[in-house]
């Protein structure tokens, strides 16, 4: 049977037409978690279901820029297809785009029927089946910040700050806020049904942080990759620039993409607790915060994915810098939020704003499962204000370091999946290649008139 002749689609098609929605954006992450999308017409969905709808594969080897990256499978193949079907099990109406609805696809290669390599939506699936086998199901709770910008023509940025507000920290309403763009994305994205909760202004007063609330992993991921393309999408329709960069100003500091796990059995019970033990953690989460301190130099080409990130980063930042973990303790990497029993989590403060919900989220899970299977025990937690290095190890300083490390780390990348970190690794060390040879504003001004 067609999808055309299947009454689910017909069911959803009739419910679609009855709210006034004649188009479907079609939508999937790329490499860098950017939304890749097609609008297609309500009447060709039973098609789109059937065969799927063709992109080149090479939209996961493009940059930011619209350079094609020379990346195995692409241009080298004569730039082959990939398939991508809708999801209908994630169909929702777009709140500010009347007549249309949204729903994530599914990625294969139309060769040999498989996700695509490059899919971080499928990348994470293959992690979470792993975990699977361990009796695990991860529960994730993302916390994501960004910048909100106005344009200004003038600017050779093009966009500065949308509030100059200082010390707006944990404040909402039109202190830092003239326009009410917290209220009005609150409530556009609540209707997107995304599990936003609540939000509020950071350290920056055109800084923000909406809350998603926790959930399984992969549907925490789909949420969060759809969140940050609402933002986005939203600036734009106000005319500014929502960025997730995780660096984007000199003065200000940086933005985060905090994550808290934990993990449930198959009776829905926090394998993380356990009040007899040490700290409150049970076996199975103390084994879980020494992989991810044991595989965090890989980690962090994942969280921390652009030259920018590492600017983020470093002493004083309240970012982490060094390869520790503390007991609510926010100047550790690995943070243990004080809730025990059901609430028992932790929270890795590693990743920035810019990184790939889909990839942070597989690669967290990843080193944790390493830790779980190899059944070792964090060493002491941090005590008092972290970033002494004569108490913890550095995470890489660079892109470039922390790509060496995620090569190195053959347990991660065997974990992943050798194509993908194979497609990741090519794609990064060009953008790291592009950047040496780029002339950059700084060095115009430190070097010109003087030499």
């Amino acid at each position: 049977m067609s999808a055309s002749d299947t009454p689910t689609v017909r069911r959803r098609m009739d419910q679609l037409a009855a709210d006034g929605i004649d188009v479907v954006r079609v939508t999937y992450p790329d490499l860098i978690g950017t939304e890749r999308a097609r609008d297609i017409l309500l009447e060709h969905l039973p098609a789109a279901c059937d065969h799927g709808l063709a992109f080149c594969r090479a939209v996961y080897h493009t940059s930011p820029r619209g350079d094609t990256v020379s990346v195995a499978g692409g241009l080298d193949a004569g730039l082959p297809d990939i398939c991508v079907t809708p999801d209908l099990a994630t169909l929702t109406a777009l709140p500010w785009e009347p007549g249309v609805a949204t729903c994530l696809g599914n990625v294969t290669d139309p060769a040999t029927g498989l996700p695509a390599p490059e899919s971080p939506r499928d990348l994470l699936r293959a992690v979470l089946n792993r975990c699977a086998e361990h009796g695990l199901r991860p529960v994730v709770g993302p916390e994501l910040e960004y910048f909100l910008c106005d344009a200004a023509p003038d600017d050779p940025q093009g966009w500065h700050r949308y509030s100059d507000t200082d010390g707006a920290i944990y404040t909402a309403g039109l202190r830092a806020d003239r326009d009410n763009h917290l209220l009005h994305m609150l409530r556009l994205l609540r209707d997107l049904n995304i599990g936003v909760s609540g939000g509020n202004h950071e350290y920056d007063g055109s800084q923000f942080e909406i809350n998603l609330t926790h959930g399984d992993a992969a549907e925490a991921a789909d949420r969060a990759f759809r969140f940050k393309s609402a933002i986005k999408e939203l600036a734009r329709k106000e005319g500014r620039l929502a960025t997730f960069m995780a660096k984007p100003f000199n003065d200000a500091g940086g933005s985060g993409f905090h994550l808290h796990l934990s993990c449930v059995d198959d009776r829905g019970e926090n394998t993380f607790a356990n009040p007899a033990a040490p700290y409150g953690l049970s076996a199975t989460a103390r084994h879980a915060v020494a992989g991810v301190l044991a595989h965090a130099p890989a980690l962090t080409a994942l969280a921390n994915p652009t030259i920018n990130s590492y600017k983020r980063l470093g002493p004083d930042t309240l970012a982490p810098w060094l390869i520790d973990w503390g007991l609510d303790n926010r100047s550790a990497m690995v943070r243990i939020p004080p809730e025990r029993g059901a609430g028992s989590r932790l929270e890795l403060r590693l990743g920035d704003a810019s990184a790939n919900p889909y990839l942070l989220i597989a690669a967290t899970i990843a080193a944790a499962l390493l830790g779980v299977v190899a059944g070792e025990e964090p060493p002491a937690p941090l005590e008092g204000y972290g970033y002494d290095t004569a108490r913890s190890a550095a995470l890489p300083t660079s892109l470039s370091a922390a790509l060496d490390a995620l090569e190195a780390d053959t347990a991660v990348t065997e974990t992943l999946g050798k194509d993908f970190i194979t497609s990741y690794l090519s794609y990064k060390r060009d953008e790291v290649a592009r950047f040496h040879r780029h002339v950059t504003d700084w060095e115009f001004t430190e070097y010109a008139y003087h030499l």
